[in-house]
């Protein structure tokens, strides 16, 4: 546990993070990685050329020394990283490596200011770090063992089929190779997918939102934008690919109130998810952005699922017909007491929240998948 002094000593390095923060972490990831490269088949490596990960890996370090004093304020985001770390293995082992890297980068990137008790605060400070998440992932792994049809980690799952939904975008029908049972999965969550790129010399994961599933399956709907997902698309039927657990904390939303759900491009995944289960008397209204009718993936299904209930409505914004979208355009549609539920690329939907809380929509009535560590 650190001590008062200790967390002096954190508060007092916020800003050296705040300006030096990213190019730490990034020595941190290079440094890791180049002392443990078995870690490259955990860590998305696309992530790590684009210093993605980095800055939001900063931002989260940034954050944690910023409250100190409660780190429980931070949960939300504890519970996102977790998800996130649960759905690629990542086991309490790790941890002491991570640790190890971290303080070794903190010596060599600060240098004269990296004194024996910024090194120690910082130590103690990743341990009680680390137990919070190990615990919170302990429980994740658990759980996802013991449901009905549960595993922990990686199992292995055939590709039985593929449906073409659009010339970029396929649907991936995954059956366990053991023949056992699938878990439930809530509308909304998550998979990894682990495929192997012998060209690269590395085994990769990618999360991809479960569109569908029943206890004998489950699919996934895959748009072919890098190497992991070229990868499975060029993947013949009957290949075995290796798939973790259910994961993820972006949900369809519990209760009754309307719900108004807000997507772009592949980001209709998880909002076709969640259509599937919602209750009959729910109100929906739906806004989706994509370049034109051939690229709105899973029309059909979409088109379906809104055409066989008079409580959902469909506005369907095609960029090379209509123009440029902008979320300004949701003022007049905004829904009193809406749950929202927003996915898309990390641009679209910060303009979509900016624009929800300028027209003073609660937080808590704002829900969004965000795929980094940190929040919008």
């Amino acid at each position: 546990m650190l001590n008062d002094a200790q967390k002096d000593v954190i508060r007092a390095t916020v800003p050296v993070l705040t300006e030096n923060g990213v190019a730490l972490i990034s020595h941190f990831y290079n440094r890791m990685l180049t002392h443990n490269p078995e870690l490259q088949q955990v860590f998305n490596i696309t992530h790590q050329k684009t210093g993605h990960q980095a800055k939001a890996l900063a931002s989260a370090v940034l954050a944690y020394a910023q409250h100190i004093d409660n780190p429980a304020v931070l949960m939300s985001v504890v519970k996102h990283i977790g998800h996130k770390h649960a759905s690629v293995n990542i086991r309490a082992e790790h941890y002491p490596i991570v640790g190890h890297h971290l303080i070794e980068s903190i010596k060599e990137v600060l240098g004269d200011g990296a004194t024996h008790e910024v090194i120690d605060a910082w130590t103690k400070a990743y341990e009680q770090l680390a137990q919070i998440m190990i615990g919170f992932e302990n429980d994740l792994f658990q759980k996802a063992a013991l449901q009905r049809g549960g595993w922990s980690g990686w199992r292995s799952f055939v590709i039985s089929h593929k449906n073409f939904e659009t010339p970029n975008v396929i649907t991936f029908t995954l059956v366990p190779v053991d023949k056992g049972a699938v878990p439930y999965v809530a509308p909304g969550q998550y998979v990894s997918v682990k495929v192997n790129l012998p060209e690269q010399g590395l085994v990769q994961p990618r999360q991809y939102t479960v569109t569908s599933a029943n206890e004998h399956e489950l699919q996934i709907t895959v748009k072919r934008i890098g190497m992991v997902s070229t990868a499975l698309h060029e993947a013949a039927e009957g290949t075995v690919v290796e798939v973790t657990p259910p994961m993820g904390e972006f949900t369809l939303p519990s209760g009754n109130k309307p719900l108004f759900m807000i997507s772009a491009g592949i980001g209709v995944t998880p909002i076709v998810a969640m259509l599937k289960t919602v209750e009959e008397n729910r109100k929906v209204q739906i806004v989706h952005v994509c370049k034109s009718q051939e690229d709105f993936a899973l029309r059909n299904c979409v088109e379906a699922l809104v055409k066989a209930n008079v409580n959902r409505t469909l506005h369907v914004h095609m960029t090379q017909q209509n123009g440029k979208w902008s979320a300004d355009q949701l003022a007049a549609q905004l829904i009193p007491d809406a749950d929202y539920v927003i996915c898309g690329p990390d641009s679209f939907m910060k303009a979509v929240v900016n624009t929800l809380k300028s027209h003073q929509v609660d937080e808590s009535r704002i829900h969004y998948e965000r795929f980094g560590v940190g929040s919008i």
